[in-house]
């Protein structure tokens, strides 16, 4: 028997003014699977994730989540669906120590009020290796502390479908293999996780499937084997 998709991508259009920047763009993710979107800069991978968590509406296609038409749900609607994502530039809250920035996430998806958003917040904490650094100030964090802050308020939103974009830029190898753990935990706690990411070695070793976006096309689908010997892959980030 199939699993219905957790995700569905149906042709989805995207226009800015006489850009297309998605064009007829279809994809599913899978119920605990683990997806990785690539593309060359300008692909269209970050605009078809704004599509999908509801900061821009798209001009054409459905975007379905649990079999659900998501069309003229905003973004905060489909948080509480269960769609959550991180982001590349970390941009917590200055003023209150890591441990308060899990709240709001914890009070608006889960409903928590304080003694309960404390205990949950603590155990995320904890899973993600930032329990030491709880009464801190996100001032005071590294810069790989600061993704794992950025991850840990994701998860506070009580995801089904984790969207990872860009968790590991600019860290070093070490670093990379750190987040990578994570989102594997993550993974075998039964959230599913697209990744979106350019660190090669990193979404071929994540990924279950992945597809190629190149100029607001999808170009490729497949196993991480099956992508790297793809020759439409290798004329996308290398050229002719």
């Amino acid at each position: 028997m199939v699993a219905t998709p957790l995700l569905e991508v149906q042709g989805v259009i995207k226009r800015f003014g006489g850009f297309t920047a998605l064009n007829r763009v279809s994809l599913h993710v899978n119920p605990g699977e683990r997806f990785g979107l690539i593309g060359p800069n300008g692909s269209g991978k970050t605009t078809l994730i704004n599509c999908i968590s509801g900061a821009l509406a798209s001009d054409g296609g459905r975007i379905l989540f649990e079999g659900h038409d998501l069309a003229g749900f905003p973004a905060h609607r489909r948080t509480r669906l269960g769609i959550v994502r991180s982001f590349q530039i970390p941009k917590p809250f200055t003023s209150m120590s890591v441990l308060e920035n899990l709240h709001i996430p914890l009070e608006y998806a889960a409903h928590e009020r304080a003694h309960a958003a404390d205990i949950d917040a603590m155990e995320i904490l904890r899973a993600i290796g930032l329990e030491a650094k709880a009464h801190q100030k996100p001032a005071g964090l590294t810069q790989i502390e600061m993704r794992k802050l950025e991850l840990a308020r994701a998860l506070a939103a009580r995801p089904k479908l984790l969207i990872s974009d860009e968790a590991m830029a600019g860290l070093s190898s070490a670093e990379v293999d750190d987040i990578l753990a994570i989102l594997f935990g993550l993974s075998e706690q039964g959230i599913t996780i697209i990744m979106i990411e350019h660190i090669m070695r990193a979404v071929m070793r994540f990924s279950e499937r992945i597809v190629v976006l190149d100029a607001g096309e999808r170009i490729a689908e497949g196993t991480p084997d099956e992508i790297v010997r793809n020759p439409a892959v290798e004329k996308a980030y290398l050229g002719e």
